[in-house]
């Protein structure tokens, strides 16, 4: 045990070193560091601020209850010592593989609210109540060519989360954002976190609370000229009418989409499906490209595991 202790000290200095220099260098606060660099050590782990989240993937590890608890114990401490982050400010939780409505539950009360920066913007953190923060990290360069090009745009955000794809189109003065989710705590997030930006608008933005397929299928043609579409890979939740598996369904999915785009309209698609298979033949579109490297940021590069694309009608 103690050479794989040493192997994960190691590993975790030396990436920590190098990703904090750029990350400090680009001004960026919130970034991954770990990401089950060593499989004897299933976490991924990022840093926000001044604060640390780490995640344990659910292993067959064969350890009895006591070997365990050193063994994350001990993990702690090591991750204490090399980021240097006082212990309370790092938050733990157990992942498993998800399912459908597990996405949207809550796992704890405790409220650790934070506002992280990105990109001059602000965004609303929670590192404690779920599994997911409120901000994917993997995004980050993502939601900055959503500023870059929605301005003026209609813009519609579905399976928004916590909205941070309608911020950042707020920020590129798109003309009107409506923002799509089936949780009804996302939405208010989303609005929470626009509103602490000081662009919210009544006027310009709605939010709908409504199953995604099923909003789908009443979208008018020529609605929207930016459609930013990130689904879960598969969901079965109560609240929906059908299951959606992403592989199985993406070409129905992105094609209503397409429908709803007007002329020049343009989708950004992007799935986290490890297997994903793009079949581009058949996406009613003049374009379809594989934007996935340039919207790697630098703390992802080598383990990002989604895919995007940029798809022009």
């Amino acid at each position: 045990m103690e050479d794989k202790f040493t192997a994960f000290e190691n590993r975790l200095r030396k990436v920590y070193k190098h990703l904090s220099k750029i990350a400090r260098k680009q001004q960026v606060v919130c970034y991954r560091i770990y990401n089950v660099d060593l499989p004897e050590f299933p976490f991924i782990i990022d840093v926000y601020k001044d604060c640390v989240y780490v995640s344990e993937y659910k292993s067959k590890h064969k350890l009895s209850d006591e070997d365990y608890k050193n063994w994350l114990d001990t993990s702690i401490q090591i991750i204490h010592e090399i980021l240097e982050v006082d212990t309370s400010k790092i938050y733990l939780k157990l992942r498993e593989r998800q399912k459908g409505k597990q996405q949207y539950e809550k796992i704890e009360q405790t409220k650790s609210e934070m506002i992280v920066p990105e990109n001059g913007l602000s965004f609303i953190v929670n590192l404690s109540d779920y599994l997911d923060t409120g901000l994917f990290l993997d995004h980050r360069l993502t939601r900055q060519k959503v500023r870059e090009i929605a301005t003026g745009k209609k813009v519609l955000n579905l399976f928004a989360y916590t909205g941070s794809f309608s911020v950042y189109a707020a920020a590129g003065n798109a003309q009107t954002i409506t923002t799509v989710d089936m949780s009804r705590t996302y939405l208010t997030w989303a609005k929470r976190n626009l509103s602490y930006n000081k662009l919210y608008d009544e006027k310009k933005h709605t939010f709908i609370q409504e199953d995604v397929l099923q909003f789908l299928k009443k979208m008018e043609p020529n609605s929207y000229d930016l459609i930013i579409l990130d689904p879960p890979t598969f969901s079965n939740s109560k609240r929906m009418e059908s299951e959606l598996d992403i592989q199985r369904d993406y070409i129905d999915i992105i094609n209503k989409c397409m429908n709803a785009l007007t002329d020049t309209g343009q989708l950004i698609f992007s799935t986290n499906y490890r297997g994903f298979k793009m079949d581009a033949e058949k996406i009613n579109a003049t374009s379809v490209k594989d934007i996935t490297k340039q919207t790697t940021p630098f703390d992802f590069e080598g383990k990002l595991r989604r895919v995007c694309y940029f798809i022009e009608k």
